[in-house]
């Protein structure tokens, strides 16, 4: 054996299996560079599809941007607040320019909160209602008014956050969901059982569910509400969750 053979090679995301299931697909993933928006985006890419980043850490953002292209993927980085409806337009309008379509949105509506319920300041409360509903709620409607065909898909609250301050949220996104059929919106949403391990193996079966629901053969699904069972996440994230918790009760 050579000593080419034997060194190790890089695989790129175009050498893997399944690697066209999503091949001319433009898909924006918001939190594109962190949680579940990390391993997502990185799923979608290798799957073959465009990628755009949108978060608010213009660093964290190019710097994944840039290993999904070392990887053979194509990505680019915006620095927009999905919460604030002018910043998602002008971020919108740049994929547009960019790309000329943009087929699928997938948006993580799933900040928790850092306190029980009891200590929630309005403040806080108003920062999950902003981050994770309002931001939703107005991606349908501009979905709905200027990108008809684009399809939507929410990462909702996990399922392990059962804080009272969860459920109204989590009952928010799921009368969106529900109820957009009947505006013809094609608008799913997937319920992780915890919190990100940041981890992609660990990760991986939210990541697929997702993928799944953006392939263009499954057009017609709309209305779905999939909860997602996940592995436990290593026992040092539990662990960290657990003391931030603490200490911001």
């Amino acid at each position: 054996m050579s000593a080419a053979d034997a060194a190790p090679r890089r695989v790129s995301y175009s050498e893997g299996v399944n690697t066209q299931r999503l091949a001319g697909q433009v898909i924006a993933v918001t939190s594109g560079d962190q949680g579940y928006g990390r391993a997502i985006s990185s799923a979608l890419a290798r799957a073959g599809a465009s990628l755009v980043l949108i978060g608010s850490n213009p660093e964290t953002l190019s710097a994944h941007a840039s290993q999904i292209e070392h990887a053979g993927g194509t990505a680019i980085p915006l620095k927009a607040d999905v919460g604030v409806t002018l910043d998602w337009l002008s971020a919108q309008s740049r994929m547009l320019e960019i790309f000329g379509v943009l087929h699928g949105i997938v948006h993580l509506a799933d900040k928790r909160a850092h306190a029980n319920f009891t200590m929630l300041s309005e403040g806080e409360w108003m920062d999950l209602f902003n981050c994770n509903v309002k931001s939703s709620v107005m991606l349908a409607q501009i979905i709905q008014r200027r990108l008809p065909g684009t399809w939507l898909t929410l990462v909702g609250p996990h399922l392990d956050e059962l804080g009272l301050q969860a459920y109204p949220q989590r009952g928010a996104l799921r009368g969106l969901v529900e109820r957009a059929e009947a505006e013809e919106l094609r608008l799913n949403m997937v319920l992780p059982s915890r919190a990100s391990s940041s981890e992609a193996k660990a990760d991986a079966p939210l990541s697929e569910a997702v993928l799944t629901l953006a392939l263009p053969e499954l057009h017609h699904l709309r209305g779905n509400i999939i909860e997602v069972p996940l592995p436990p996440a290593p026992k040092y994230r539990d662990q960290q969750y657990r003391e931030n918790l603490v200490r911001s009760s």
